[in-house]
């Protein structure tokens, strides 16, 4: 059993849990992710890892409610326990294999939209515990969803907020925030990494690709099995199949076929839709014999 030492509600539906685990946090790098599972029938949750500490044993992850599983995950407090916390699992950054010299020469730009910016603190602050200081563009819905804001604003040197009601920041998408920084001659950039909602990620890279910087996307929202037995996360890259759990997360955003990975994402859209109706009808003390 793995106990959750800290739990922290984030916004509305999404909680970040802090959890035991010693063998993991060890291991652990940024980009990474694990497998968690609430008890023995639970479903496998691949999760990315928002952080980790070697020395306390402990491994971070943020979770938002979306389906049935998650919904449940979302229920637990300090003190309760995951049945499986299995990992660190895929492909670590690329950032982790490069030169400090070489980084230290490169003007970097994280970009992430809503939970988006958990998997990307721990890039961020492996930067900055490197003496590198990346900027960043946070987006969310609105004030209330955006997460992290503080943590990321001690390893990061210029964080740029965008909500799309205006709430806070600039209002509109990231791609704004992008375009402004452009015609201020301040979007400098030699390496973009976005990680967030897929239309997100695919509006992103389109124009970096109109801008010509290398840009890199995580494609961890289209995992399920967390294995590659599934085959939910398989998705075309340069016109090659791949897998976004055992061959990434991470790839060349330039290559994703990002219309091919919204299509597939939609397949369990139904399904998981089904088993929340139900879920939430079980906690009403319903019974429910249909499908449905």
């Amino acid at each position: 059993m793995f106990e959750i030492k800290k739990h922290r509600v984030l916004a509305s539906g999404i909680s970040l849990y802090q959890v035991y685990a010693p063998r993991v946090a060890k291991s652990a790098l940024p980009g990474q992710f694990v497998i968690v599972r609430t008890h023995e029938e639970g479903e496998r949750i691949p999760l990315t890892v928002a952080d980790y500490n070697a020395e306390k044993g402990t491994v971070t992850i943020v979770i938002q409610a979306v389906g049935k599983a998650t919904h449940r995950i979302v229920d637990l407090k300090e003190g309760d326990s995951f049945l499986d916390f299995a990992g660190p699992l895929g492909h670590p950054t690329e950032l982790i294999d490069e030169k400090i010299e070489d980084l230290k020469d490169l003007k970097i730009l994280f970009v992430g939209g809503g939970v988006g910016a958990a998997p990307i603190y721990p890039q961020v602050k492996w930067l900055a515990d490197k003496g590198i200081k990346a900027d960043m563009i946070l987006g969310a819905r609105s004030e209330e969803q955006l997460i992290i804001v503080d943590e990321l604003k001690e390893v990061t040197n210029n964080l740029h907020l965008c909500t799309n009601d205006g709430s806070v920041g600039r209002q509109g998408f990231v791609t704004d925030v992008m375009k402004d920084l452009r015609e201020k001659n301040e979007f400098n950039y030699d390496l973009i990494i976005v990680i967030g909602p897929m239309i997100m990620m695919k509006s992103v890279s389109e124009l970096t690709a109109e801008y010509g910087i290398k840009t890199i996307a995580s494609l961890n929202t289209l995992m399920v099995d967390g294995t590659g037995m599934c085959g939910a996360c398989r998705v075309s890259i340069g016109g090659k199949t791949k897998f976004a759990c055992v061959d990434g997360p991470e790839f060349n955003a330039h290559e994703v076929n990002f219309d091919e990975a919204m299509r597939r994402q939609l397949m369990f859209k139904s399904e998981e839709g089904q088993a929340l109706i139900k879920l939430q009808k079980e906690k009403e003390g319903h019974k429910c014999s249909c499908k449905g």
